[in-house]
């Protein structure tokens, strides 16, 4: 079988370890895993009883449409119904952009160390990738828009970013909006939007009515804690949303995504109570860095970037012999790991073995 030349040295998406398996292979009773960036907390209880309540429903299509869901968060964010699309996951909304707006030929722009599923769907159309450099881990906006050409059909801008956890603010988000041509579509990914608590960052949808050519990307995966169940959502304009609703399949999200994610929405003290956990999660992960010695990116999410140092693929192996699962491999930051903000437990976990970690990297040396 001879498949789509442009798919052959398309790398495949590597998740985080999982637990079993990591047990598995190195005989350990007691595994952290701080590396996916879930909600350590879980969902609320509350969407757990909405979860059991459909699970006498399974022989049932789910709404094809979501749309009670969709109603209910149209009402919650002040757009209209016509203005949002569910999929598998936020993950999926990228690929229906991509299936809808590239062709081979086309470009596209984004950060060089970023979400790696908006070039790995470009890649996939045969769009030409455009790799703009961080400027200290936050995207380099006006980099980007230097690049844009009559070619250009999208641009990426993951805020927070993820890998580095950083966000670039209001006024430097609209001052980029004003200046991008009307033909070219902003993907803004706010998959950490809950998180955030710096005042400076971008409220996106309001903007959403000056700018037809913007459209957000947001999920219930992380501070939700609905990773399992795959449902996420974009926000844009109707005649936006339409193209990419053309291309989207059919029953894309589940009865119990969609039961769960209402649930979910309603459930406003779950979220508070997650990001104010996570928050003293930071400030505790941070101090120990500075304590040690170590540089780490400024994060508005549920996890961050810090410079360990030595070959982080190095430091992931000592970690992970050590029942630590952290995230390594960001090909612009060798030195570099990606931890997620855990419970109290597993940030002391995390840091105990870090510290050992450094011990051993450092005598080796």
């Amino acid at each position: 079988m001879k498949p789509k030349s442009r798919i052959v040295n398309i790398p495949v998406y590597q998740p985080g370890k999982p637990i079993e398996e990591v047990k598995r292979e190195l005989g350990l009773t007691e595994v952290t895993k701080l590396a996916s960036n879930e909600n350590p907390y879980g969902s609320a209880p509350s969407v757990q009883q909405a979860i059991a309540a459909e699970l006498t429903q399974l022989h049932l299509y789910p709404d094809g449409g979501a749309v009670e869901l969709t109603a209910e968060l149209a009402a919650s964010l002040g757009v209209t119904s016509e203005q949002i699309i569910f999929g598998c996951g936020s993950d999926e909304i990228i690929a229906l952009i991509t299936r809808a707006f590239l062709e081979p030929g086309d470009e596209t722009i984004m950060a060089d160390q970023t979400f790696s599923v908006y070039k790995s769907n470009a890649d996939i159309e045969g769009a030409a990738v455009h790799e703009v450099p961080l400027k200290d881990g936050v995207h380099d906006l006006p980099g980007m828009l230097a690049q844009i050409n009559d070619r250009t059909k999208i641009v990426w801008v993951c805020n927070p970013n993820n890998p580095t956890g950083t966000i670039v603010d209001e006024a430097e988000l609209v001052q980029f909006m004003d200046q991008v041509p009307s033909h070219v579509l902003v993907v803004l990914d706010e998959a950490y939007y809950e998180y955030v608590v710096d005042g400076a960052y971008p409220q996106s949808i309001p903007m959403l009515s000056k700018y037809p050519n913007l459209v957000i990307l947001r999920t219930f995966s992380k501070i939700y804690g609905l990773a399992a169940l795959r449902i996420g959502y974009g926000v844009g304009g109707a005649d936006v949303i339409k193209l990419i609703n053309q291309v989207r399949e059919p029953f894309n999200t589940s009865r119990i995504g969609q039961a769960a994610a209402r649930q979910a929405l309603r459930d406003q003290n779950f979220v508070q109570e997650c990001r104010t956990k996570n928050r003293e999660g930071i400030e505790y992960l941070t101090g120990h860095f500075e304590r040690l010695g170590l540089s780490y990116f400024p994060s508005q999410t549920n996890f961050i970037m810090v410079d360990t140092g030595h070959s982080a693929m190095e430091v992931f192996q000592s970690m992970l012999s050590r029942g630590v699962i952290i995230r390594a491999g960001h090909h612009k930051y060798p030195t570099y790991i990606r931890v997620t903000v855990g419970t109290a437990r597993e940030n002391e976990i995390f840091i105990r073995a870090l510290e050992e970690t450094l011990q051993e990297r450092t005598a080796a040396v």
